[in-house]
């Protein structure tokens, strides 16, 4: 089974089991998946919504890059739907929840965050400037960087 595959079968595994897709940059609107306390994370996104996925139930799950913002500094940098986010400054996020990620992702407004990010190459570091989570232009859900099929 090939990564792209597998990936797929696995969002759909977990679709099916717990509906999984969080939101890691709307700090505005509330989600039925979110965790914790929106309100006590700093403003400063990225322009991404994370999900949680694995290729098998059983294997560790990992944060696949679920939709990116056509006009944040996520799709500037490069980042991708489908995009496996490993590190977050230099720390792994194997073994970390959501939460955790969410916190390392998010900050103060106009500082960068390096994200390890493993696509359909190698890992590659990209640094993204964090803007205030007001600033992105709110669209309908399918305008945040799905890729057209």
């Amino acid at each position: 089974m090939n990564r792209k595959t597998a990936y797929l079968a696995g969002w759909m595994m977990v679709g099916l089991l717990c509906g999984a897709e969080v939101r890691a940059d709307s700090p505005s609107m509330p989600s039925p998946y979110a965790h914790g306390d929106d309100a006590a994370l700093p403003n400063g996104v990225i322009g991404v919504s994370l999900q949680v996925g694995a290729e098998r139930i059983g294997d560790p799950a990992v944060l696949y890059v679920g939709m990116v913002h056509p006009e944040g500094p996520a799709h500037q940098a490069g980042l991708a739907h489908g995009d496996e986010i490993v590190t977050v400054d230099g720390i792994p996020t194997a073994g970390k929840s959501y939460e955790q990620v969410v916190k390392m992702i998010r900050g103060t407004v106009g500082t960068p965050v390096k994200l390890g990010v493993k696509g359909e190459g190698a890992v590659r570091e990209l640094s993204i400037t964090r803007v205030a989570g007001d600033k992105l232009p709110k669209g309908p859900a399918g305008a945040h960087g799905n890729p057209a099929r």
